[in-house]
């Protein structure tokens, strides 16, 4: 399935966050020394990526910024233009400025570029969910990654000692993640090109189990052929097929960044697979420099 973040026309509407806010508590991403959510605002996000800083939309940020626009521009070097739902340019701002480059998180390393879908190979917003695999995962425990992208979350859980298997339907990312890979010095990751849930549902009917399964699934995408796919439709499935590979004990991450999916919406779908005290579902939150904090979507995680 096509990873994608951003919404499709009908669905490019801001999630309505006050009004989840009440009954759920927020995680927080933190910034780490190559990476940092400077300001954001009027429908946009300043990022620094290592050296390099990017402005790019960011339809969350609904709100004032901390610092004038200009001053974005004195300190980016790219900035990404949309020019359709799915598509864009980056305008170069500073001449001599990268396309490529690479950046650290602890003892991983992630080759970075300038893609036609605004992303740069990173959300950096799932170093909630990094701090937590680390302290979940031990020696020799099997993972599973599904909607893998471009692996940190794999390479965390290897880094940590787990055997990991890694899906995704787009072989340019698993050959991305690959690269990540060997820049990390790891070995070992199995990479499975295939649609993320049918691979899961046949690894459910060959009674396959997992410690860890790890699920961030895109709120809309197609199929290698064409299939038009929605989270909401999915979502309950992801969640009863997950829990079906669970050993006791495992645990389950699953972000949700859709319009269509409410914090209601995922605590009703897991609840049917999973009691109160197992579970754990809250929002995902970064803060920025300058003070403002932007919302990354919804967070489940449960123990089985």
């Amino acid at each position: 399935m096509t990873k994608a973040r951003q919404q499709p026309p009908e669905n490019k509407v801001c999630i309505d966050v006050k009004a989840q806010t009440e009954l759920f508590p927020r995680e927080y991403g933190s910034p780490w020394p190559d990476y940092e959510l400077l300001d954001a605002g009027d429908g946009k996000k300043l990022e620094r990526w290592g050296k390099i800083i990017t402005i790019r939309p960011e339809i969350q940020a609904n709100f004032k910024p901390g610092w004038p626009y200009s001053q974005w521009l004195d300190m980016a070097h790219w900035e990404f233009e949309e020019l359709s739902s799915t598509q864009g340019r980056w305008i170069n701002i500073k001449s001599q400025a990268p396309e490529q480059w690479l950046i650290s998180y602890e003892n991983l390393n992630f080759g970075l570029k300038l893609t036609k879908f605004k992303h740069v190979g990173l959300f950096p917003e799932q170093q909630a969910n990094w701090r937590f695999i680390k302290e979940r995962v031990s020696a020799g425990q099997k993972v599973l990654n599904l909607f893998a992208y471009t692996g940190a979350a794999s390479l965390v859980a290897r880094d940590a000692g787990a055997d990991v298997v890694h899906v995704d339907s787009i072989k340019q990312l698993i050959t991305w993640a690959n690269e990540n890979k060997e820049r990390s010095r790891l070995s070992d990751i199995k990479w499975v090109h295939e649609d993320a849930l049918k691979f899961a549902q046949r690894e459910l009917k060959r009674g396959n189990k997992y410690d860890g399964i790890i699920m961030d699934p895109p709120a809309w995408g197609l199929g290698a052929k064409g299939e038009k796919w929605k989270l909401e439709n999915h979502l309950s499935g992801l969640i009863e097929t997950a829990h079906g590979l669970m050993n006791p004990g495992a645990f389950l991450i699953l972000n949700t960044y859709s319009p269509k999916v409410e914090l209601a919406d995922l605590s009703g779908s897991a609840g049917k697979y999973f009691s109160v005290n197992q579970l754990d579902i809250k929002q995902l939150w970064m803060p920025t420099k300058t003070g403002k904090e932007l919302y990354y979507g919804n967070l489940l995680r449960a123990i089985k």
